[in-house]
């Protein structure tokens, strides 16, 4: 294992060769701390839209539930558990639309505003007691899925087909979508929860070394990230020091993406058939490692995650603790409304968020934020004729040619950056999109 800094700080042994630096709008929300955000009346819990099978529901019409039970259980290997996150009545379970577009079954829950709870676990349950298939299980129990926003089930990630093979645990604190400030704040505020997350992890792992890895311009996180690392460091066993550190990223989109991740930490390069496991990678969202210690530690399942509302189309820009089915409407009443003559809202962050027609849609375990402008500056631009200028094969991560869109679409990660710099102002993210979209709908 390689050694470490006292102050467990590094920097990457690589950099993104690519990318771009659009203006962030960080400020807007980075230092509004965390509030929690309570819900209506009514909540909706759609049973797809993740990765893998729908959730089979357990409940029906009539049915009570409290803040914990499971209403539907995931079938197949990559679906994942759903929880009631209030206490209320089952009131129907019928197609509603969702963030992506898509319309999903979804179970309706009338909240009774008691917010009575299932018992979790008596008291904190110690990970180095447990057994790696009873920490696998609490997981997968909880229904932890990435909330990075692939919706990729937790469970199955943390169960490669060979641990030994396993050499870095990544917890990506990157957050380089423009606007989002909620994994910024999760650190800043629950740094124990993502040490803790990362330790558990770790102890699935034998021969992996975890890393935190963040943009350099969040050095208040990576300081407060290492005074706990140190602190940590000083009560655990031996085999688990030297095995954590914080690794510096410059600060550059998409430096989060899990393809530029595992080249600026280890070198290796990922193509659209290889999982972060092949190249030895484990990596999880700064709100996923702080799910799994909850539901590791307490039994507490995924029924509530942290969103950034932002953009200078809202009123009170901030970061929300919001309960899982709360309809978005509400979230944005909640930061004082929108703005007169908001003119576009987004489901995620302005690089590769998608718009939204329909804001009573509801919050899931994998919505990220939602970004309110002014001006749709996009619908404005008209698209022309390619110029040839090659601006946008250099800036891709990948090292594709958008033009060339029938035999690289795949590979495409979708982080928008040929868009942004393109002169002609084309809609290539988009026009790939579609097509592979489309190629899904043609295999099926």
């Amino acid at each position: 294992m390689n050694s470490v800094s006292y102050k467990y700080i590094s920097g990457p042994k690589y950099h993104l060769r690519a990318g771009i630096h659009p203006y962030d709008g960080k400020q807007l929300g980075k230092d509004v701390k965390i509030r929690e955000c309570m819900p209506g009346r009514e909540l909706a819990y759609p049973l797809g839209g993740h990765i893998g099978m729908p959730a089979e529901p357990v409940v029906s019409n009539g049915d009570r539930v409290n803040v914990g039970n499971l209403i539907a259980r995931g079938t197949g290997t990559l679906s994942i558990n759903i929880h009631a996150s209030v206490s209320g009545v089952v009131k129907e379970i019928t197609p509603r639309l969702t963030a992506s577009g898509s319309v999903y079954d979804s179970i309706i829950v009338e909240n009774d505003g008691c917010y009575k709870s299932i018992a979790y676990a008596k008291k904190k349950r110690h990970y180095m007691h447990m057994k790696k298939s009873e920490i696998r299980n609490a997981i997968k129990d909880a229904g932890i899925a990435g909330m990075g926003g692939a919706g990729f089930p937790t469970h199955v990630k943390l169960t490669p087909e060979n641990d030994s093979r396993i050499r870095f645990v990544i917890v990506n604190g990157a957050e380089c979508e423009p606007y989002l400030t909620s994994d910024y704040r999760i650190m800043m505020e629950w740094p124990e929860k993502i040490v803790d997350g990362l330790l558990i992890m770790l102890s699935l792992f034998d021969n992996a070394e975890g890393i935190i890895a963040i943009e350099d311009n969040k050095n208040e996180a990576i300081i407060l990230l290492n005074e706990v690392i140190k602190r940590k460091m000083h009560s655990l066993a031996d085999i688990y020091k030297g095995r954590i550190r914080i690794t510096s990223l410059k600060t550059k989109y998409p430096q989060g993406a899990e393809r530029s991740l595992v080249y600026s930490l280890t070198g290796k390069k990922l193509n659209r058939d290889m999982l972060p496991a092949e190249a030895g990678c484990i990596i999880d969202n700064v709100g996923t490692v702080a799910a799994v210690y909850d539901a590791v530690c307490f039994g507490k399942p995924c029924i509530e995650r942290v969103i950034t509302v932002s953009g200078d189309g809202i009123c009170h820009p901030g970061n929300y603790l919001v309960k899982t089915g709360t309809y978005y409407d509400e979230i944005i009443s909640a930061a004082g409304g929108l703005k007169d003559k908001c003119s576009k809202i987004i489901c995620g962050g302005p690089m590769m968020g998608r718009a939204l027609y329909d804001i009573r849609v509801p919050v899931t375990k994998f919505s990220s934020g939602i970004v309110c402008f002014m001006e749709d500056d996009i619908s404005q631009q008209e698209e022309s004729a390619c110029i040839r200028c090659g601006r946008c094969i250099s800036v891709c991560q990948m090292g594709l040619a958008p033009l060339m869109i029938n035999d690289m679409a795949n590979e495409c990660c979708e982080c928008g950056c040929c868009t942004y710099v393109c002169p002609a102002k084309r809609r290539l993210t988009q026009s790939i999109a579609a097509l592979k979209t489309s190629r899904k709908c043609e295999r099926r």
